[in-house]
């Protein structure tokens, strides 16, 4: 049995932090795993410019409900649930993700959560575990699943490296260069017909 596995944030919907920093007009938040490969490094940055600014949980959150999905997520989405099981596998938090799920049709995810004091000042984050996405590649693995997987930063590769067949979507150009022998897609048709190649 197969399970795709996908990235959330810049290949389901856009980048979450970079339009909290477009709304603020906080440029340091547009730093992303795309240019971070230390997730830990890259949200205790994220924290500071929060705390430096006076920014709070709600505040993210308000920016996250006016945002969609991309143009086409849903359709890709929904077309790829009907010939295989979907997980979307994410370094974003719960406290984020519901009203794009909604959005999305409820898919599954495995995301982290977010540590928020009572006066909503996002104090600190909890990964579910170490290495999330190859951590959870692995255990679909021990549970007798084959894995297909696609995302577009530095924390995806190690679950498409693994993968018994795995995709970037719309990444950068430096990590294409890095990792010549993974196929890089833009467009969700090109990746449908290329996960339906590997089931």
């Amino acid at each position: 049995m197969n399970v795709v596995c996908l990235d959330l944030e810049g290949v389901l919907v856009p980048e979450i932090w970079i339009a909290f920093a477009e709304a603020t007009g906080i440029e340091g938040l547009k730093r992303t795993t795309r240019d971070e490969p230390d997730y830990d490094k890259l949200m205790e940055f994220r924290l500071g410019l929060l705390r430096e600014h006076g920014l709070k949980l709600a505040d993210i959150q308000a920016v996250i409900a006016q945002m969609d999905p991309m143009p086409g997520a849903k359709e890709f989405l929904d077309e790829l649930r009907t010939m295989a099981q979907v997980i979307i596998i994410s370094d974003t938090f719960s406290q984020f993700a519901r009203p794009l799920m909604q959005k999305l049709g409820w898919p599954t995810i495995f995301c982290n959560e977010l540590v928020v004091a009572d006066d909503g000042e996002v104090t600190g984050f909890k990964m579910r575990c170490k290495e999330t996405k190859l951590t959870t590649v692995r255990a679909l693995h021990e549970a007798g699943l084959e894995t297909i997987a696609s995302g577009d930063s530095y924390n995806d590769v190690q679950m498409i490296l693994y993968s018994k067949a795995g995709f970037f979507f719309r990444t950068t150009e430096a990590l294409q260069a890095e990792y010549p022998d993974v196929p890089a897609f833009t467009e969700y048709e090109e990746l449908l017909d290329a996960i339906k190649g590997a089931l």
